[in-house]
This record gives C-alpha cells, structure tokens and sequence, in this order.
C-alpha cells in the first residue's frame, strides 16, 4: 500500500515531534504492508503551519530516509506537502515555495473545515486551469460537503480527485464524516484512503484494517484502487483509475 498523506516530517507541524517518533510511525505502517509514505507536513496555514519548502524541511527528510535504512525499515518516503489552499496557492506552486505530492502535478490540499462550497471551487479551478490535479485531503470533513451530496459530483467535474481519511470510515471524526466518507465510497467518487497519520499511537500510519473495510464492505478490487493502485500511480505522476 501506498499512503499519499502522513504527518512523519518530524518537527515541522502536529504529528511526529522527533526523528524517533518519525521512525516508529513509519516501522509501524511497513509492519502492516505499506510501501510508500509520502511525508506532508501542514503548510500554508495563515498564522499557524508557513513551512514554505526549504533545504531545512528536505533535510529532515533525508535524515528520516538513513535512519529508516540504518534500521532496515523498507518504506519508500516521498517529499509532499499538505497544502492549506488561498488564493495564492497557484503563485506559491510556481515559485518553489509549495510543492506537490513527489514533485507531480498533483497537490494535496486542504481547506477550513466551514469553508464556503463557492471558495472551494473557485480555488480548486484555479488550480486546475494552471495544470494541477489537486487532491482534497479529507473532503468528508468539510461540512458543505457532508450536508450537500452533489458536492463531490462538483469537485469530481473540476478535474479533482478525493482522499478520504482512514479514521473516517470508523467514525473517529464525527457522525457527519462518518457518514460522508462511506457515501463517497458506496458511490465509487473517493480516489484514495490516506492515514493523515499524526502518531504511532493515535492516528496512526496503520492502513491494514482500513483496506479490510472496505474489501469486506464495498469490494476486493475498490480497496486496491484506493489504497494501492492510485496513490501509487499519483506519486508517479501518472494518470489514476477510476472505478
């Protein structure tokens, strides 16, 4: 398994605090069958997470990938950020100071959780006209999309993709996530299941149960589309699969 959304870029935001902790999380997703992991520390948040792309934030990738072969630990960690979409989001991309899931043409981003539906698209299709594929960190979170099922037909129209997050599916977020995140998977619109993994102990880089979820509640194939074939195929910068 791949998983294209994990806090394991230590010290940069809320999830891993330390490059031990990184090695943990990170431990704990290959013991459970992921591959890949592509680190996305929050940024962009105004007043919160800048984290602008920086030799610093690479480094402390490169530091996570010896101590991982130092340990033998055979997960792949991909560079990635999680991208706190405004209006300058599109500028920020092209100068160098926001960069995408695996340097590809697919960003991965998020929103305020009240964000007006309208903000949203216009966002999103301001990024697409530019060429980007973005992917919608959680979408199930956002309440307009929870309280508007056509909203994720419109974010699938702009050319977008969506990435539900694992916790989700057991109602860990709430009952309006819950219920979002299987709606958008009973109507095959999810594209990917991520861990936004913040801790080896809550949160956790875990995909294992998740991906048994969904085989034995939607199906077999599904699971591997979201969970294997299409992060994998983003992080490669190729086209997805759609069910």
């Amino acid at each position: 398994m791949y998983d294209i959304h994990c806090h394991i870029c230590f010290g940069a935001d809320d999830g891993a605090e330390n490059l031990e902790t990184a090695v943990e999380m990170v431990a704990l997703a290959a013991e459970h069958g992921t591959a890949g992991i592509a680190a996305t520390p929050h940024c962009n948040v105004p007043g919160v997470y800048r984290n602008t792309w920086s030799p610093k934030l690479h480094n402390r990738i490169r530091t996570l990938r010896a101590a991982l072969q130092e340990k033998g630990i055979g997960v792949t960690i991909y560079t990635g950020q999680e991208i706190f979409c405004t209006d300058d989001t599109t500028a920020l991309l092209a100068s160098g100071a926001l960069i995408t899931l695996n340097r590809s043409r697919y960003p991965l981003v998020e929103f305020h959780f009240y964000e007006s539906a309208d903000s949203v698209y216009r966002k999103l299709q301001t990024l697409t006209a530019e060429g980007y594929t973005p992917v919608v960190a959680h979408p199930e979170r956002y309440a307009f999309l929870s309280e508007d099922p056509d909203a994720a037909m419109r974010i699938r129209r702009l050319g977008c993709l969506m990435q539900i997050n694992k916790s989700s599916l057991y109602g860990r977020f709430g009952t309006a996530a819950y219920h979002a995140s299987h709606r958008l998977l009973a109507h095959r619109l999810a594209d990917v299941v991520a861990s936004d993994a913040h801790s080896p102990y809550v949160r956790t880089p875990n995909l294992r149960n998740a991906h048994e979820l969904v085989c034995e509640e939607y199906s077999y194939d599904y699971a591997d589309l979201l969970f294997e074939e299409n992060p994998r195929r983003i992080l490669d910068n190729e086209d997805i699969f759609s069910d």
